[in-house]
């Protein structure tokens, strides 16, 4: 009952703040008059995804020590993104990804390459959250069967598509902040209680989640979570790049950049997102302990293999035997914090993808294409994008999801990454360098990815049953980031020294506007 309340609330805030007129930037940027408070709140909002709820809480509470080194990186994700791209980004782009890339490089095979990047980095991450979906359901309503896990996705699915398609960033926004200060709200609270049972001391925590781990002190130390590896530092280190270099360069978190409507605007909205980001790694980690402690990782792990549960388990556990009006309430708040972080993270995803195929693709087609049919285009290409995504959904819905995520990351990291840093600081980088980054970074994970831990070879793969793993590692990004960033300059150098210097001339006519903001055209 709380969850239809939920649903039918948020739609109808969406509607009530969606665009009332034929307006791109209304669509697509809300004008820009989000506040740095919300803004900020929105950017951390569509930066904590279900992946991240769940996900990173079952890797603190099964591997201890390794989750809370990847919680960390995150935040430090995010905090990268804040002090390096935030401000030429906001002052390069105008809806897009695609903008900013293509405003030192003009033409129609960057925005289309940009697209692709995007659709291929974001579909995985709407995947994860989708199929998790039922299965998320199911545990907290108590059900069981296929048929309603996979009637939920689709219900789901097309809420979210309704989201993005009449809301807009504004309703977009607002859905995100919702479910931030609901998420944060409520985690707090459980991260207190948790503290509380161990008389607020952290040291008697982590003391009792080691003992409960059935690995002892190892839980405390680094390596657990790629104990089973060739090369157990190695494959962490990657991951851990992996996450700082991707996570905060995904699309639908650089849009975010364009709602700001000044470079000081920007950078207090950031600093809202990080505050809000650290925040809630604190609440992970605690959460996380506390599930360990209080009910053991053996537990955890039958609930699910990947501990997507753990931080559910983990809030239901603090409250004892006994369980008080008061403290049903708050478990409910909690679980409704999940259902909006689901709810609200593949709305942003959508949006993302909705955005750049109707304003890079479609609207690039067609000189001085009107408002009202960009708008249009936008709205369809959420359909096209979220109709797609909840079949695929449908059929994962029972394989590890690990994979999808850490695809997604990988992309960010190898593909997106250098092509913005490029694009943004470097000034004889080409058209040619850009595309190979794009192209190849994202071919070069879609090629190693198959063969790592995660896809096949172990008990917990998407493939358990097979045993094609060739990669060593559990992501690609120790080939795949230092080949993006490779190919972007073997690509600029071949260009030959003409080419290079005249889009060298290029870059140095808006060089201060992308840096310092000294203007801002349209795109």
């Amino acid at each position: 009952m709380a969850f239809t309340a939920v649903a039918t609330v948020t739609l109808l805030l969406c509607v009530m703040t969606g665009p009332d007129r034929d307006d791109l930037d209304e669509f697509y940027t809300g004008y820009g008059s989000l506040s740095p408070l919300r803004n900020g709140l929105a950017i951390a909002g569509d930066y904590i995804s279900a992946a991240s709820v769940l996900g990173t809480g079952g890797v603190i509470a099964l591997c201890g020590y390794d989750g809370v080194v990847l919680a960390l990186s995150t935040a430090l994700s995010l905090m990268l993104l804040m002090f390096l791209l935030a401000e030429p980004l906001r002052n390069a782009g105008r809806f897009t990804m695609g903008d900013a890339l293509a405003r030192r490089m003009p033409g129609r095979g960057v925005r289309i390459a940009a697209c692709a990047v995007t659709l291929a980095a974001l579909l995985p991450l709407m995947l994860v959250q989708l199929a998790g979906t039922g299965q998320l359901l199911a545990f907290i309503l108590g059900f069981s069967g296929d048929s309603l896990q996979t009637g939920c996705i689709i219900g789901l699915g097309a809420l979210m598509i309704s989201y993005a398609a009449i809301g807009g960033m504004k309703g977009t926004a607002l859905i995100q902040i919702m479910k931030i200060v609901t998420l944060l709200g409520s985690g707090t609270v459980i991260a207190l209680l948790v503290l509380n049972r161990f008389d607020w001391d952290p040291s008697a925590l982590f003391a009792a989640a080691a003992d409960k781990s059935g690995v002892g002190s190892a839980f405390l130390h680094s390596g657990l979570e790629f104990a089973h590896g060739p090369s157990p530092r190695l494959d962490m280190i990657t991951t851990q790049l992996t996450v700082v270099l991707g996570g905060g360069c995904l699309p639908h978190i650089t849009m975010r950049m364009y709602t700001a409507s000044s470079a000081r605007q920007v950078r207090r909205s950031m600093s809202w997102a990080v505050s809000c980001v650290a925040l809630f790694v604190l609440i992970m980690i605690i959460v996380g302990f506390g599930a360990t402690a209080l009910i053991g990782r053996v537990a955890i792990a039958q609930a699910d293999p990947q501990g997507n549960t753990a931080y559910l388990l983990g809030s239901r556990a603090v409250f004892g035997a006994e369980v008080s009006g008061a403290e049903t309430l708050l478990f409910t708040t909690v679980t409704t914090a999940i259902f909006l972080t689901v709810l609200a993270s593949v709305a942003g995803m959508i949006l993302a993808c909705a955005n750049s195929l109707a304003h890079d693709v479609f609207a690039t087609r067609v000189q001085e294409m009107s408002p009202r049919r960009e708008m249009l285009l936008a709205r369809l290409s959420a359909l096209a994008v979220g109709i797609p995504t909840i079949l695929l959904a449908t059929q994962v819905q029972h394989r590890s999801l690990q994979p999808l995520v850490t695809l997604a990351f990988c992309i960010g990291a190898s593909a997106i990454a250098p092509a913005l840093v490029y694009s943004l600081f470097w000034r004889r980088y080409t058209r040619t360098g850009l595309l190979c980054t794009l192209i190849g970074g994202t071919l070069a994970v879609l090629v190693l990815m198959p063969g790592t831990s995660l896809v096949s070879g172990s008990p917990v793969a998407a493939f358990p049953e097979a045993d094609f793993n060739w990669f060593p590692f559990t992501t690609t990004g120790l080939v795949s980031v230092p080949l993006g960033f490779a190919l972007g300059w073997a690509g600029t150098v071949l260009s030959g020294r003409r080419k290079a210097e005249e889009q060298r001339s290029d870059y140095e006519a808006v060089e201060a506007w992308i840096l310092a903001g000294a203007a801002r055209r349209e795109s």
